[in-house]
């Protein structure tokens, strides 16, 4: 499974803008209903916010990894969103975010599964500096998806 592969374009939003952790989630949950990988919005958010309160899910360089097994999920995806702005949000550095990577992943035995692997491969990506660089300056899906590439 390659990072690049699991990145549906219809679910990624460049130049966004927001001015909260709620309004970002609320973009990115909309764009995941409308493609038809969650059943409803308020119950996925509902969930990201319970895993949110476990512990901060911001990695650091401006990265928000939030997630959480959910029963609204129809399929598995994951939502990215790049900031025109950085947004406050508990990270690991104590800096903001610009760039939100949102896994849609249900709440069984396979959602676990899939939600470890994700959590695996975007981790071991952004590791990477110039995945992130690339990932906060990309335009529109297709830099999204060049910058999870390199």
């Amino acid at each position: 499974m390659e990072v690049t592969t699991i990145i549906d374009p219809k679910i990624v939003k460049t130049n966004m803008n927001a001015t909260n952790k709620e309004d970002v989630l609320q973009q990115l949950a909309t764009l995941l209903l409308e493609a038809d990988y969650i059943t409803e919005t308020k119950g996925f958010i509902q969930d990201i916010y319970a895993r949110e309160a476990e512990g901060m899910t911001g990695i650091g360089n401006y990265i928000a990894i939030p997630h959480g097994k959910s029963a609204y999920v129809k399929e598995v995806g994951v939502a990215i969103g790049v900031l025109n702005e950085e947004i406050s949000w508990e990270t690991l550095d104590g800096n903001g975010v610009k760039g939100i990577i949102l896994f849609a992943v249900g709440n069984d035995t396979a959602g676990a599964q899939q939600h470890l692997k994700l959590l695996s491969l975007f981790a071991r990506k952004l590791g990477n500096d110039e995945v992130t660089a690339n990932l906060l300056q990309a335009k529109d899906a297709d830099q999204v998806i060049e910058a999870f590439g390199l």
